[in-house]
């Protein structure tokens, strides 16, 4: 690609169907001053919706979250278009929102309510939680619609408006949710999508009436933003990337435990920042797990994310995304690692990588320290709990973790020695409007969803009255 053709694409929010390789539709990047507008007009709708009562903020949240269902199937069309999603897992997304908006809608009120404290210097003493003003949203493509309504829900009932820059890629969904915004009743500016670049990015963030940023995407993404926002001395929020062991210590069906551990790994064409990327599994029973995990993802073939028919698999995000993952799966393989089944990149415009089993993973390779953000299964063999425990605790990352086994004791005790934001028993995640989500060490830092999903941008002002 010239470097003429490379700064004209610059000018564009580029939508390409991965299952055909087809450009679909290109919207042009925003002007500078398009941007200064939409940063006015999110401030200039502060004003106005930090003064509407939170239970009247609450019915345009909740109006929202049913918006999300009503619309449903018309949303999931437009994601799995974009990014190649499986059709009714785009429609599950856009029905996870309506769950998302109702909780916040709901329990908004009262997470946001005041707490009087001790005082033990007489009068009396309140935390309150006050609205901030303007947020940033940089939004990844892997879920285009939940990623926005974690970060958005929580903040508009607060108070706080937003101006969301969401991935290039999906730039039809990101007016749909503009579109879906207004429809609900929000006040103009109080939602503003804006189709920036990366220095346009930089100048939201250190604008004064912008006054912090969430962002959803890659540590080197999320590291620039940090630097940037540190500059300005602006709160941020990161979810980054994950390598989240899933540990299987025992088994009473080892061929169920392997299909529950495929079906989370395949989610998303294995695009999911909480995925089970390392699954670590006790010497006993791993031949027999692998042998499992080797039949169902053998003799797949390409097929279209819009039909979904049994036997097939959906396409990756991009096509530069299947060859990056090509890449570290090739590196793998030239060091020794096994591929039991898939490891292919389909020839042609389009995305397919096939889903993959892999095992004799070692340091050397890139695949031990680098995130596999894609449909390849790893699998690890050790014969303790201690070894189980060293290995998956050995990652830059820290975002989830599972722990199974017939002895739910036993799981817990090693679950709770896992360094990371979030650690399940039994279960391979617990994600849910209600429950937080986030991580530790290269995974980010910061809350979205359940009662912490209210306590990153907020003032947490004291209210102190003397005798």
């Amino acid at each position: 690609m010239s470097a003429n053709k490379s700064a004209a694409q610059d000018l564009f929010y580029t939508v390409v169907n991965p299952a055909t390789g087809e450009v679909v539709k290109e919207y042009p990047t925003a002007t500078d001053q398009e941007v200064q507008d939409a940063i006015a007009a999110a401030d200039t709708a502060y004003q106005e919706w930090r003064e509407v009562p939170i239970e009247e903020r609450a019915k345009v949240v909740a109006r929202i979250g049913e918006l999300f269902a009503e619309r449903a199937d018309e949303l999931a069309a437009i994601i799995t278009t974009e990014m190649g999603k499986p059709l009714s897992q785009s429609k599950g997304e856009a029905e996870f929102c309506t769950d998302i908006f109702n909780y916040f809608a709901t329990e908004g009120p009262t997470l946001a309510a005041d707490q009087e404290i001790k005082s033990f210097g007489g009068g009396k003493a309140i935390i309150q939680k006050r609205p901030v003003g303007a947020l940033l949203g940089i939004m990844p493509w892997n879920y285009p619609y939940y990623q926005v309504a974690r970060f958005a829900a929580p903040n508009l009932m607060l108070g706080n408006t937003i101006v969301l820059k969401h991935a290039e890629a999906c730039a039809t969904s990101a007016l749909a949710i503009q579109q879906l915004m207004e429809d609900a009743g929000l006040p103009k500016g109080a939602y503003v999508n804006i189709f920036a670049n990366h220095d346009q990015v930089a100048d939201i963030i250190a604008d004064p009436r912008i006054q912090g940023v969430s962002l959803t995407g890659s540590e080197r993404a999320g590291a620039k933003v940090a630097e940037i926002a540190g500059r300005n001395l602006k709160k941020v929020v990161l979810e980054l990337g994950g390598s989240d062991p899933y540990v299987i210590l025992d088994s009473d069906d080892v061929a169920q435990a392997a299909a529950d551990a495929w079906e989370v790994r395949i989610e998303n064409t294995g695009q999911a920042c909480n995925s089970n990327k390392r699954m670590i599994v006790m010497e006993d029973i791993y031949d027999e797990f692998v042998g499992e995990l080797t039949k169902l993802a053998s003799g797949l073939t390409p097929g279209d994310p819009m039909e979904e028919k049994e036997g097939t698999f959906a396409p990756m995000s991009s096509r530069k995304a299947a060859e990056g993952l090509a890449a570290q799966l090739q590196d793998a393989v030239d060091k020794g690692a096994t591929v039991h089944a898939g490891g292919k990149l389909h020839d042609g415009a389009g995305a397919y990588f096939e889903p993959t089993v892999l095992t004799g993973i070692t340091k050397e390779m890139r695949a031990y320290s680098e995130e596999l953000f894609g449909p390849i299964a790893v699998v690890y063999k050790v014969s303790s709990d201690e070894e189980a425990l060293a290995l998956a605790n050995d990652s830059v990352y820290g975002l989830g973790g599972a722990v199974f086994s017939t002895d739910a004791e036993r799981a817990r005790k090693l679950a709770e020695k896992l360094e990371t934001g979030m650690t399940n028993v039994n279960a391979a995640s617990a994600e849910s409007a209600d429950m937080p989500f986030g991580g530790v060490k290269r995974s980010g830092y910061g809350r979205e969803l359940g009662p912490l999903g209210m306590d990153e941008f907020v003032n947490k002002r004291l209210l102190y009255v003397a005798d």
